[in-house]
């Protein structure tokens, strides 16, 4: 068959296409277990990092393996039975997958428009939540899944309490498409300082933790619940305030801090 041919060009083409293919095949399957285990790393850090847990020169596994997950029925504010994990299909709780849960009918629950202030339309029945102890067993922080919708995209993070599980010990976000230097300012360091020893509720028991246009009001009664805006990103800086006062509300996971209060854990 002549080189110049059309047909010997088709030949060539296919044959390297189905050798291209099965090369990426075999690559994405073999890869997949390792993808998997640094995926998992990655949320494990995420997680370690927002309750401050995370010490230089520790591994992720030696720190992680302090912590001991949970999943919670968030309508119930209850932890999950074991018949529940079972209808499930959950045999290892730290691998549940929220998010895909939370798009799922069945496992997921339609939040009402008018209660939806984190524009999520929609949250997983059961979510997974993180107990980190003292050495008396007692529990010192308790790290909680949240997530909203900001300007230009849903942003996905963990805000961690301190026993009391009022005082805020940490807020990080790792997935979100806010604009850099404006809404991406949530990755900044130095403005997720601001939250360690924050307070989420009032004394009546309702979310009151915010973000502060213009900045926290120094003296003023409410700075212990608020934290600054971020510059230029009000949108942004909205979303957070939402998101954050929904989950830690009675349509998120008010009803069971109420319940690990007056009953422990």
């Amino acid at each position: 068959m002549s080189n110049d041919s059309v047909s010997k060009t088709v030949v060539v083409a296919t044959l390297l296409c189905l050798v291209c293919s099965v090369i990426v095949s075999v690559a994405a399957v073999s890869l997949k277990p390792i993808q998997n285990e640094n995926k998992l790393l990655d949320k494990q850090k995420n997680i370690l990092a927002a309750a401050g847990l995370l010490k230089s020169g520790q591994s992720v596994k030696d720190a992680f393996s302090k912590i001991e997950v949970k999943l919670v029925n968030v309508s119930e504010g209850r932890f999950a039975t074991q018949a529940e994990l079972t209808e499930l299909g959950v045999s290892d709780v730290s691998l549940y997958d929220q998010r895909k849960a939370a798009k799922t009918p069945g496992n997921n629950v339609a939040v009402p428009a008018d209660m939806d202030i984190a524009s999520i339309r929609s949250r997983a029945k059961y979510a997974a939540v993180y107990l980190y102890r003292n050495n008396e067993g007692g529990l010192d922080k308790i790290i909680l899944p949240v997530h909203g919708y900001g300007l230009w995209s849903t942003l996905y993070g963990f805000i961690a309490l301190e026993h009391d599980l009022n005082t805020v010990a940490g807020l990080g976000f790792y997935e979100h498409a806010e604009t850099p230097g404006l809404g991406g300012e949530v990755d900044n360091p130095k403005w997720k300082g601001q939250w360690p020893g924050k307070q989420v509720y009032k004394s009546d028991g309702s979310a009151a933790i915010n973000l502060k246009k213009g900045g926290v009001e120094v003296g003023r009664p409410q700075e212990v619940h608020q934290v600054d805006a971020l510059a230029g990103a009000s949108l942004t800086s909205r979303g957070v305030t939402n998101l954050v006062q929904f989950w830690m509300g009675n349509d998120g996971f008010g009803l069971f801090l109420d319940k690990i209060r007056s009953e422990g854990v």
